[in-house]
């Protein structure tokens, strides 16, 4: 009886170690940083992101010159726009178009417009998402203002580009069957910083 008695207690300590070691790397992904959870989410296309184009020098701007092919004999797909703000930060963000129809292989450019409305300057981080989630691997952003610093001074408004395009390898896949209209949404948080002055991990819209 000691013997299955110490055989239990070492399995339910065991089992308290797991769930303290889940629990612990839930919290870290949740606080960790921007760059990290950046990285993992445009690499995988995770949680709707978006996946990072790879750079036009070196090995990969042949690959990526041969996928900004527009496959003319595709139908086009309908990418509309949506844009939001947290409660903390005090500025308006509009995306300037509705929609953009593109051809897979075919870039694209959209704007959306930031203006500080406080008197104040301000340093926002924008997060974003694609819907429907099967088209986050195939969204491929060149160049973004997503989860870089921003700085508004009081009253300044900018247009901040969004440089994209369609993976044509989105045709082969039967998950994407039927999928007319790909929705890119991006949300606006105030930054936050550590003592030293770095950003201080994933903006929330918790004080």
């Amino acid at each position: 009886m000691e013997h299955v008695s110490a055989q239990l207690k070492k399995k339910n300590a065991s089992t308290m170690y797991y769930v303290i070691s889940v629990m612990l790397g839930t919290v870290a992904l949740s606080y960790g940083s921007v760059p990290l959870y950046k990285m993992i989410c445009q690499t995988t296309g995770w949680g709707g992101q978006p996946i990072r184009a790879p750079n036009h020098g070196g090995g990969d701007g042949g690959d990526l010159a041969s996928r900004l092919q527009p496959v003319t004999d595709a139908k086009r797909i309908r990418v509309t726009f949506n844009a939001s703000v947290s409660d903390l930060l005090p500025w308006k963000f509009v995306p300037q178009q509705r929609e953009v129809r593109v051809l897979p292989g075919e870039t694209a450019l959209a704007f959306y417009t930031a203006t500080n409305k406080s008197d104040k300057d301000i340093i926002g981080v924008a997060t974003y998402s694609v819907t429907p989630g099967q088209v986050a691997p195939y969204f491929s952003k060149i160049q973004c203002f997503c989860f870089e610093e921003q700085r508004l001074n009081a009253g300044e408004t900018v247009d901040m580009p969004v440089f994209f395009y369609l993976d044509p390898d989105m045709l082969n896949d039967l998950n994407m069957k039927g999928v007319e209209t790909v929705t890119l949404s991006y949300t606006f948080f105030k930054a936050k910083y550590d003592d030293n002055g770095n950003i201080r991990g994933f903006p929330t819209t918790s004080t």
